[in-house]
């Protein structure tokens, strides 16, 4: 096992930053997902672990090692591509015993010369990634006869044999399908905890990020934007991006105006004709006439309450296991900016459509962002 360190790491082609500066410390052993939108540069950052990209400035350590200009096959990595990039002539044991062909390995450990495994070694290792991944049935198979999720299972066994000190992992679950995904989420988690080596996954998918990682580093337009677990960054994203990229539905965020305290009443936040509170951290005092962006994510708006927010509701979705209800707040002229989501439970009543409706939310799930560098506002 080794962490991976990016000391303020840049990558350019040509004119273009691809990651600019980046600073992100993964410890041994831990599961980092790196999120984000496309072209954001997490596959980039990835590919320069990999030694697949050159790094334009900064440094890169492989535990306490410079790696920037050390080969990919010295980096003693494993890496797990979308598209599985198995061998077709091939069978499943073969694409397993690949990566053991060609290196040289410290077999047992041991700080002796790296040699080459043999036969019986490597027969050892294929049997062991197999019986982790439930492959033992198909290892006289091709990959043309394999399912989508047992092809993936036999990239990661190809990855295992090999014992790396990192695994990285590009998009692996993008081709299956949404009931075989969550499956392989689950198999990855229970496979990491087993192997306790140091992972670093990239996604789009916020789901597999929040349900499988250690911490997420979210990146957007090649700058790190925040580092926490899944619950850190859900319950108080750094900034707008953050806030709006993470959850689903997504936060609803609208612009508003810090108003102070009065002799009758605590600060609030002016949204057209709605007041919402401000929440306890922020020091409304100290924003009082500030423009900022309000967020509350759908789960912590509830229909009901005293009237200072008020909702004009546009339509319903019933889920089965929830409404989904759209309503207006604020004023007409906002328009989408001012459209909120609130998260019902289905054994609730819902409201009809084009009826004006009271929304409550504790000041403590409130949110406020500067609306001019969109930083979160705490104090």
């Amino acid at each position: 096992m080794a962490s991976v360190t990016f000391d303020s790491v840049t990558k350019r082609y040509g004119e273009v930053t691809a990651v600019s500066a980046l600073d992100l410390s993964i410890g041994d052993g831990e599961f980092m997902v790196l999120l984000g939108p496309s072209g954001c540069g997490k596959t980039t950052a990835l590919r320069m672990i990999a030694g697949l990209e050159e790094v334009s400035d900064g440094r890169l350590l492989i535990g306490d090692r410079v790696v920037n200009n050390i080969d990919p096959r010295d980096r003693d990595i494993a890496m797990v591509f979308q598209s599985y990039a198995l061998y077709p002539h091939m069978t499943v044991a073969k694409n397993i015993e690949s990566p053991l062909i060609s290196r040289a390995f410290h077999a047992d450990g041991a700080d002796h010369p790296a040699r080459k495994l043999t036969k019986a070694e490597r027969g050892e290792r294929i049997t062991e990634a197999a019986r982790m991944l439930d492959l033992g049935d198909y290892l006289g198979r091709k990959p043309a006869a394999l399912s989508g999720g047992q092809r993936q299972r036999v990239a990661l066994a190809r990855a295992i044999v090999a014992r790396p000190a990192v695994f990285l992992m590009d998009e692996p679950l993008s081709n299956l399908d949404a009931k075989l995904r969550a499956q392989t989420r689950a198999e990855l988690v229970d496979l990491h905890e087993r192997v306790a080596t140091t992972v670093v996954y990239v996604t789009h998918d916020q789901i597999e990020a929040m349900t499988m990682a250690s911490r997420v580093a979210i990146m957007a337009a090649g700058r790190l934007q925040q580092v926490g677990t899944p619950r850190e960054v859900y319950e108080r994203p750094a900034n707008l991006f953050v806030a709006q990229f993470i959850g689903t539905p997504a936060m609803n965020t609208v612009p508003g105006i810090v108003e102070a305290a009065s002799a009758s009443s605590p600060p609030t936040v002016v949204v057209g004709e709605s007041r919402f509170p401000v929440p306890p951290t922020a020091a409304g005092s100290a924003h009082a006439g500030r423009k900022v962006v309000l967020g509350v994510r759908p789960e912590h708006l509830a229909i009901g309450g005293d009237g200072t927010i008020k909702g004009r509701v546009r339509h319903v979705e019933w889920l089965g296991h929830e409404a989904l209800v759209t309503c207006d707040v604020g004023s007409a002229d906002l328009g989408p900016t001012g459209r909120f989501t609130v998260r019902q439970a289905s054994s609730a009543a819902p409201p009809d459509a084009g009826s004006t409706v009271p929304l409550t939310v504790a000041p403590a799930d409130v949110h406020l962002f500067d609306a001019e560098t969109t930083a979160r506002l705490d104090g």
